[in-house]
């Protein structure tokens, strides 16, 4: 909501006519310490507005959970993103990642040092806060039909990062999107999809995502990766797993570590 610009010599003006506000100028002159005090509180005040109005530090991690309403693999991600780190060193300096809540991921990227990232929203957004809206206009998280060709070069990310997106794509769209994330990677990439009997929002999935979500088993993703000629990326997966055995970490979503087209 917008708000009308206040005059501040017509608010003073209607100062002096109104008693109680000329009571507190008249205090306030002999008490300087009070109109330090008001000063003070005044501008703790505005910049806890500020604050919240930018949504806060953690806004993202919150409204993951929220619209999701069941497993989360976008929060997965969020949760992993550590253990990424020590699986893919240097492969996570150049990031996209391709599904709802985007700006979440992105925005906990983006906070990283030496990290660049880049987020593509499947769906339409609905209610984010003002930090997700800025991505939006900043070009760096984009809303796009990943059921079509992605608008990125060959190879313009080192890794792709995918979450609760492909789950609602049937095979017909997933021959075409699946080839689309490793075309636009250099060193991978990585898919969170959930395991088939896991609780997942109902209200308005249809209407959001087209279809309900379709959770496989990791055979069935296995044998669509051979068909689609995506090789697993071993190295990666493995120093995954360790990490997490360090951890003491247990994913609540399939990860699958593939490498890129050459």
């Amino acid at each position: 909501m917008s708000r009308r610009p206040v005059n501040p010599s017509r608010r003073l003006a209607d100062a002096g006519s109104i008693p109680f506000v000329a009571s507190i100028q008249s205090k306030s002159q002999n008490s300087p310490l009070l109109s330090i005090g008001l000063v003070i509180v005044g501008a703790v005040l505005l910049i806890g507005y500020c604050y919240s109005s930018s949504g806060g530090a953690n806004s993202d991690v919150k409204d993951v959970s929220r619209l999701e309403g069941g497993a989360s693999c976008t929060l997965e991600v969020l949760q992993t993103l550590p253990l990424l780190k020590k699986a893919y060193g240097d492969s996570m300096h150049k990031v996209l990642h391709v599904g709802p809540d985007s700006c979440s991921v992105v925005s906990s990227l983006l906070g990283e040092e030496d990290t660049e990232a880049w987020g593509i929203e499947p769906y339409e957004l609905d209610d984010v806060g003002a930090r997700c809206k800025s991505l939006v206009r900043k070009g760096i998280v984009r809303v796009a039909d990943i059921k079509f060709p992605l608008p990125y070069r060959p190879k313009s990310f080192s890794l792709v990062i995918v979450s609760d997106a492909l789950d609602y794509l049937s095979p017909r769209y997933l021959n075409r999107t699946l080839p689309e994330l490793a075309r636009v990677s250099a060193d991978g990439v990585v898919i969170f999809a959930g395991y088939p009997g896991q609780q997942r929002a109902r209200g308005g999935e249809v209407a959001k995502f087209g279809r309900p979500a379709k959770l496989r088993s990791s055979s069935w993703w296995i044998r669509f990766f051979v068909q689609t000629n995506l090789e697993e990326n071993e190295t990666a997966g493995k120093k995954f797993e360790q990490a997490s055995a360090k951890k003491a970490y247990k994913p609540a979503c399939q990860v699958f570590h593939l490498k890129s087209y050459p």
